[in-house]
């Protein structure tokens, strides 16, 4: 399958769970500028999805190989054990936003300009992933994440990234030679169909992780 880019998809920032994120009350004296962040973001956003199907073509005890590319962890080789089909993706809060939220210097705007990108982030992986099991009737499924966990290192993300061609040109994010993701507010990873359930916070230790999904050891 030729890799699909999706970018013109509503994003709608709610100021009240933005306010509610930030822990600032309706009436306090920061909550018009909060406003004022969101009603900009609003207008900017333009958050970004490259995804393809993608075949799987071996399996061995710590790897996989789809589309010709191996992809090292034995905790995705397990998960994956039963799947015949790969989803490979990058979602981005977008370039955009992340020109804008570079203009606020001082540590209260800068936090809230983070938090707008994480929340248009969060949205549009939620979009994504509704998109992507409606179209391909997947059921069940589950994301794993390169770098999310020690047995999947950061350094994956390469050939993540290589499944689906230029990333760069086809919704600006690019990978810094520490295998970072710039815009910052980007995360790639595979998406399968898997009976059950999984999250990689089941295997993460951070305790105070703001996107934690399920208790650690669960």
């Amino acid at each position: 399958m030729n890799t699909v880019v999706l970018d013109k998809f509503p994003c709608e920032i709610e100021v009240a769970a933005l306010l509610e994120k930030l822990h600032i009350k309706k009436e306090s004296d920061y909550s018009d500028e909060v406003e004022r962040m969101a009603a900009e973001a609003q207008m900017l956003a333009r958050p970004k999805i490259v995804y393809k199907e993608a075949a799987i073509e071996e399996k061995g005890d710590n790897f996989v190989v789809i589309d010709k590319i191996k992809l090292t962890s034995r905790v995705l080789k397990e998960n994956m054990e039963e799947a015949l089909k790969a989803y490979p993706f990058v979602v981005t809060c977008g370039t955009e936003l992340e020109v804008w939220s570079n203009q606020y210097k001082d540590y209260f705007a800068s936090f809230c300009a983070d938090t707008i990108k994480e929340m248009v982030l969060r949205s549009a992986i939620k979009m994504f992933e509704e998109q992507l099991d409606k179209e391909f009737g997947l059921g069940h499924a589950v994301n794993m994440n390169p770098g999310s966990l020690a047995e999947w290192p950061i350094t994956e993300q390469i050939h993540v990234f290589n499944l689906l061609d230029d990333v760069e040109a086809l919704i600006g994010v690019r990978l810094t030679d520490s295998c970072l993701m710039l815009p910052i507010k980007s995360v790639s990873g595979i998406r399968f169909p898997k009976e059950g359930t999984y999250e990689n916070c089941q295997l993460c230790p951070r305790e105070k992780c703001p996107s934690r999904k399920a208790p650690y050891g669960s």
